[in-house]
């Protein structure tokens, strides 16, 4: 009984070509919430799993953003992961949670919308993080992009000063103490299990989610021969200005269509 929908409820979209439901779905045996967007027009669509960034209620997932995706022909389904907005369980920041991605995938494939042998995933800041080991878990992904997305959690620990208790909190302890636990949430260490190719998009003076991560992805899978390519805009930080952010956007569906 794992991995479907068992409630899905109509949910206002300020688009409307875009119908939009608040549902609730099985990871784990645990219901977790979510958007999920879909062209009311009927037809085979791309899949499209939205993995937000944050933790708890701080990033949580832009209905504007989901519809965004949608409006470019696809079939988006975007997780507020494990223990949010009345979903059961713990979200443990790349740790379990990465089923509530994994369970998404499988949604889509099984949607009567859903070219099932085309599903995406997109991770922005953390979700990067999500999308990279949802893709090495399910190898039959279509395509990966990070966009600002984490990809090294020793190093996010280095860098945020301001995350460092909710980390020991969430994963329990620090990367000196428990390196095992931070290793397991970092894809760079499993990346040979990666088989879609992979986009990295990121603003050179981002500060939430330094360059960094983006430049050991790349280097980690230029290593391993894996198809990867990376889109660097020097001027920009974390949050692209609106008409950049829409014309990458733009760009990254076309990309994910020719994939």
């Amino acid at each position: 009984m794992n991995e479907k929908i068992i409630e899905k409820i109509k949910y206002p979209s300020p688009n409307p070509n875009i119908m939009l439901s608040l549902i609730t779905y099985l990871s784990n045996g645990l219901k977790v919430k979510g958007f999920l967007a879909e062209p009311v027009k009927e037809g085979k669509y791309d899949g499209f799993v939205y993995l937000r960034g944050g933790i708890k209620s701080v990033g949580m997932v832009r209905i504007g953003r989901i519809i965004q995706f949608a409006s470019q022909g696809f079939v988006v389904i975007a997780p507020f992961y494990r223990g949010n907005q009345g979903g059961e369980g713990n979200e443990d920041f790349a740790g379990d949670d990465r089923y509530d991605a994994v369970a998404a995938i499988n949604i889509l494939r099984n949607h009567h919308k859903v070219d099932h042998e085309r599903i995406h995933l997109f991770g922005f800041s953390r979700g990067g993080v999500m999308a990279l080991l949802a893709g090495i878990i399910d190898k039959k992904v279509r395509s990966i992009t990070t966009w600002g997305g984490v990809t090294d959690m020793f190093l996010t620990y280095v860098e945020r000063e301001d995350l460092r208790r909710m980390m020991k909190r969430v994963i329990g302890g620090t990367p000196t103490k428990y390196p095992a636990r931070y290793k397991w949430r970092t894809p760079l260490f499993q990346l040979e299990q990666i088989s879609a190719p992979v986009l990295i998009i990121h603003g050179v003076k981002d500060n939430n989610v330094s360059i960094e991560h983006a430049y050991r992805l790349e280097k980690r899978l230029n290593d391993l021969d894996k198809h990867v390519e990376s889109w660097y805009f020097e001027q920009f930080t974390h949050y692209f200005p609106p008409k950049d952010n829409r014309e990458t956007l733009a760009r990254l569906c076309e990309w994910m269509k020719k994939q």
